[in-house]
This record gives structure tokens, sequence and C-alpha cells, in this order.
């Protein structure tokens, strides 16, 4: 596909109405504005449906998808892309509701003659310190290194990346081939399973460098590393975010890379429990890697 695609935005809230409103007029603001916007509210009690709804005027089309139950940030991502592509998207830019792309990011991604076996994505910046809200793996010689502001990123106007979920922009096509997100991983799993996916049917990332996605990162954040390897925690994480991060990466590592690998990525996650946030967190992440183990995902009841 070479033609300018019809693009959905997507992206799940839950009582952040604030952050869902702000989301939608940066994507109200766009130089090239989205055909349609679809918002799963994980059963909302604030105003988030009402704040939405009273919305006028808009450059596209908003549908407000009310969630039967809260299924988190990966089930309600899930049904807005269904809705989206029966709403016959051919692409679907995936947001979260704290992510604000700036005027010209969905332009500017659409600026170079479109392939739908690619996934391009927007440099996410932290806006309280100009870095990238994550660190992202670009591909450069050869090899993969992580890249944490525009200073490290090499010349040119855009790079092969990897293992980019917010600001995915996903083609039916790639859809088609690889299936839906899987929901029941809820939170903190789906961000790395579903680029995975995309990477092991063959499907490249691109960052864009002219369209950028202001999106505030974690305050927390500390480095670790382990048998060679980076472990980024989030260190204060409430009990059931960090057993979801558990849970699911155990789960994934079993899957990509067999049981030692997923055993090792438990014990890793033990080590910086205990290392920054003491003794007492331990036994939690015990007990979401044996879930993960074990393949019990969903949501935590």
């Amino acid at each position: 596909m070479s033609a300018v695609p019809k693009v959905a935005v997507v992206f799940a809230t839950m009582n952040r109405s604030a952050a869902a409103l702000a989301c939608v007029r940066a994507l109200a603001a766009q130089t090239s504005p989205p055909a349609l916007v679809v918002v799963a509210d994980n059963v909302s009690e604030d105003d988030t449906a009402v704040s939405l709804l009273a919305l006028r005027d808009l450059p596209f089309r908003l549908i407000l998808h009310r969630m039967a139950e809260n299924r988190g940030n990966a089930g309600g991502v899930e049904e807005a892309m269904e809705i989206a592509f029966a709403e016959e998207a051919d692409a679907v830019w995936i947001l979260d509701d704290d992510s604000w792309p700036r005027p010209e990011a969905l332009s500017a991604m659409l600026a170079e003659p479109y392939d739908d076996a690619l996934v391009l994505h927007p440099i996410q910046i932290d806006p309280a310190n100009g870095r990238f809200t994550w660190p992202l793996q670009i591909h450069e010689n050869g090899k993969w290194r992580l890249a944490f502001s525009m200073d490290d990123m090499p010349p040119g106007n855009r790079t092969q990346s990897r293992g980019v979920w917010t600001g995915a922009l996903v083609s039916r096509k790639i859809r088609e081939a690889i299936g839906p997100v899987r929901g029941e991983l809820f939170i903190r799993g789906e961000d790395e399973e579903y680029p995975w996916r995309m990477e092991s049917s063959g499907f490249h990332h691109a960052a864009v460098f002219a369209a950028i996605l202001d999106h505030p990162g974690p305050q927390n954040i500390e480095m670790m590393s382990f048998l060679g390897k980076r472990l980024f925690f989030e260190k204060g994480l409430p009990d059931w975010k960090l057993h979801y991060k558990v849970r699911n990466m155990v789960w994934l590592k079993r899957r990509q890379s067999g049981g030692i690998k997923a055993l090792l990525t438990a014990i890793a996650y033990a080590i910086a429990a205990f290392r920054f946030d003491g003794p007492s967190r331990v036994r939690l992440v015990g007990k979401a890697a044996l879930d993960g183990w074990r393949g019990k995902l969903g949501r935590i009841l």
C-alpha cells in the first residue's frame, strides 16, 4: 500500500478524564488529523464519559466504547482496535491516554509513501526532562543499542527500531498476520508481547524523528545488570502493578526462550525487588512469577 491510509487512533482510559481529554484535543490539533478515534473506557466512575461526549467540532469521528468490565489497557486496546478495523481503518495508531502527539506527528509519519508492512512510530519525549520516555532500541552498524535522547540518534529522518508499543502505527495487514492484542495480559505485558509478535512475523519498526509524542515517563526507574543484561525496574510500584509486570514477563520469556530464561527472569526481578524495594516484596515476586510460569493470565481477582 502506498496511498495515504485511513488512520484510526485507539487508546484505553479509566478514571483519568483530564488525561483522556488532553489526548483527544492533541489529536484534534493535528495538521493531518486521523479519520477516527476510538476510546475504550474501562468502566470509569469519574466524568470521563461525559467529558468526552461533550466535545464538539472535532475533525474526526469519536467513538467512546464503554467496556463491559475493566480489562486493563491490554483488553481496552484489544477491543478498540477491533472496532477501528471494523470501521474500515487501514491502520491503527496505538496511544496511551497520557501520550499527547505534537501537531505535526501524524503528518510526519505519513510524509513518505506508506508501507503497510512497516510499523512507524514517533519519538516519545518526557516533557519533564526532554529525554526519551523509555530507552529506545535502535539498529546501527549491524548492532542493536539503546538511545536515551535525540543526541543518541543517528543522522537522517528515521531509523530502524524495535519493541515499540505506545505510538505504533499498525496496519490492517499486520493485524491480520499476527492477530489481535492479547487482552488477558491486562497491563504491563501487552507493550512487550505485541511488538515481539510483530518482529517474529517479519515486520520491522521505524522511528520517525519529526514525529514527537509527549509522554510523561516513570519517576523511579532503576537499572540493574544481571548476567550481562540490563533490567529496568520501576521502584515503588503498587503491589498489583508489580504482580502484573513480573507475571507477564515470566510468561512471555518462557514463550520466547524457554524455561531456563523464564526462571532467570524471575530471579532477576526478585533480586531487583529486594535491592530497590526491600525484602518484603520478594514473596510477591515469587507468586507473580509462579502465575506467569503456569500461564495464569487475566485480571487478578
